[in-house]
């Protein structure tokens, strides 16, 4: 076992960013739990379209979207707008 030792400044750092980012996680997942969002699947089972076809749709600017990784995922609100902008 390979033993580090760093300074006391620089842990005190380091436990101020990983605080920071514990803070700011459970704000996004308050802010998350307040609006539904689906992913692929969910949006082309709703609109009843292929995924290529949903991806047509990203790449023409025409279902807004957010990219978390590689996955992406559309607000519900959003998609039941576009269902009735639709049946216009």
């Amino acid at each position: 076992m390979e033993l580090k030792i760093i300074e006391g400044k620089t842990l005190e750092m380091i436990k101020g960013r990983i605080k920071y980012l514990l803070e700011k996680s459970r704000g996004l997942a308050r802010y998350r739990n307040r609006e539904e969002w689906l992913d692929n699947q969910d949006v082309c089972q709703l609109l009843n379209i292929s995924l290529r076809t949903l991806q047509s749709y990203r790449d023409r600017g025409i279902l807004a979207y957010s990219m978390i990784g590689h996955k992406c995922y559309y607000k519900a609100n959003d998609i039941h707008s576009f269902i009735e902008k639709s049946k216009r």
